[in-house]
């Protein structure tokens, strides 16, 4: 385990419009805010996103599975923001539900607004860490600076 010990900064209320790219509009938030760890926590509606819904099987390096939803879905999720290699990285999961479908996974592409997302970012100061690819895994994990 490791861990970073840190307090909370600035608390933003954010609404992201139909046609958004939900993704790319809120590591634009970020990156103008200059917010570098934090939690984003949503919920709303997608007219389409892509998303990693676990690995293909249980083997490390993991071989992502993934699924796409269309045709607007209730989501409701939540992020962890942290410095990357090209910016601020965001960790995105949500589950996104139509009728009597569902389905639970990693926020990655095409993430497009259907109505309304709204979204909380809450920022954390002190915190030491970064998100760092790890060739092991396979993914970029977060790095804290105080480990166990």
């Amino acid at each position: 385990m490791q861990y970073s010990e840190g307090t909370v900064g600035r608390v933003f209320f954010l609404r992201f419009d139909d046609g958004e790219d939900f993704i790319e509009t809120a590591r634009s938030f970020v990156e103008e805010q200059s917010i570098s760890h934090g939690v984003i926590s949503f919920l709303g509606a997608l007219h389409s996103a892509g998303l990693v819904t676990g690995p293909e099987e249980a083997v490390i390096p993991p071989v992502p599975h993934r699924e796409t939803i269309e045709g607007g879905w209730e989501c409701l999720g939540t992020a962890t923001i942290y410095p990357g290699t090209d910016g601020p990285s965001l960790h995105l999961h949500a589950t996104a539900g139509r009728g009597r479908d569902a389905v639970t996974g990693c926020l990655r592409t095409d993430c497009i607004v259907y109505l309304v997302v709204e979204a909380v970012i809450w920022e954390v100061c002190g915190i030491e860490g970064e998100r760092i690819h790890d060739p092991f895994i396979g993914a970029a994990l977060p790095v804290l600076c105080n480990r166990r």
